[in-house]
């Protein structure tokens, strides 16, 4: 049976290894075009696609399933495709032309958070578990029958990244283990049950922490949004990320402050949140690099000098 594989981010990366060491038969890969990328703006080939020429497979870079791409794949003559993490969306004609499909690895549990940012979703709702599952692309979105699903539990110290690599290590099996049952008659899909959820990809807007929510729902939203589009607040109208925020017992009452007012104790960087406070482990000030929360409040932060409220 002869693979496509489509997918463009390194979160795609794991999988198309995966595929590969299981034996299968890739004849190709679809990824989206070369981008721009660091402060040079250098044009850069999609880590799928590095990995690809690396592998010695033909590749296919489109942003758009147009005609020149349709006819690329065609070329490639492939029974079926993995799918992770392509990028765009696939017409009627893509879905008609490969005999067994297009098998897309989601990582959730469908039908739960379809969408584009499904982790970041899951662990921004406070989730600690998750998933991923294999299924037939249809044309509606994240709609198709499942093939399998894994599940993982979120660590103490997971966000976003984390739980994405991890899915995508064991995501990659699950992949390859569908694709082989396709190739031998033996894959059931079901159709998905349930009331769905959506995961609408995140904008930098998404980030912002609202410091009058509980300090559970801040760590969530601390999680989901680490690495990107990154978890920020405003201190005297400027960016600040953070990252390992957690609820923390505290001599301070709740209502001792206003909510987003910083303190220090001991090491400890301390915020004022719609409940008591949060634990503050790092962050990055406009311009400069992701640092030590209390060599922060020593230094720039000085927040045993004047009161500091983030907004």
């Amino acid at each position: 049976m002869r693979v496509l594989f489509a997918g463009t981010p390194e979160t795609a990366v794991g999988p198309l290894n995966a595929l590969v060491d299981a034996g299968l038969d890739v004849v190709g890969v679809l990824t989206r075009q070369d981008a721009p990328l660091g402060r040079k703006r250098i044009m850069t080939a999609s880590p799928v696609a590095q990995r690809a020429e690396a592998l010695g497979l033909p590749v296919v870079k489109a942003n758009r399933y147009d005609d020149a791409a349709h006819a690329a794949v065609a070329d490639l003559a492939p029974d079926v495709a993995g799918v992770v993490a392509y990028g765009a969306i696939l017409p009627r004609r893509a879905i008609d032309l490969l005999p067994c499909g297009w098998i897309n690895l989601h990582f959730s549990v469908l039908p739960q958070w379809r969408g584009a940012a499904p982790v970041q979703r899951a662990l921004m709702a406070g989730e600690r578990e998750l998933g991923a599952s294999t299924f037939l692309i249809e044309e509606g979105l994240d709609t198709g029958p499942v093939y399998g699903t894994i599940l993982h539990k979120v660590g103490d110290e997971d966000t976003a990244g984390t739980m994405l690599d991890s899915l995508s290590a064991s995501g990659g099996s699950l992949l390859a283990e569908t694709l082989r049952d396709i190739e031998n008659g033996r894959a059931r899909p079901a159709e998905q049950t349930g009331e769905p959820t959506f995961a609408p990809k995140l904008s930098i807007e998404d980030g912002r922490i609202d410091w009058n929510r509980p300090a559970a729902d801040i760590e969530a939203h601390v999680r989901g949004t680490t690495p990107e589009p990154g978890a920020w607040t405003l201190l005297a109208g400027q960016r600040v990320k953070m990252q390992g925020v957690y609820p923390v017992d505290s001599r301070a009452p709740s209502d001792s402050a206003a909510p987003g007012t910083a303190r220090s104790e001991g090491r400890r960087v301390l915020v004022a949140c719609g409940d008591g406070e949060v634990l503050v482990e790092r962050i990055q000030p406009a311009g400069k690099k992701m640092m030590n929360a209390a060599d922060w409040a020593r230094g720039a932060g000085r927040i045993d000098q004047e009161t500091v409220i983030f907004e």
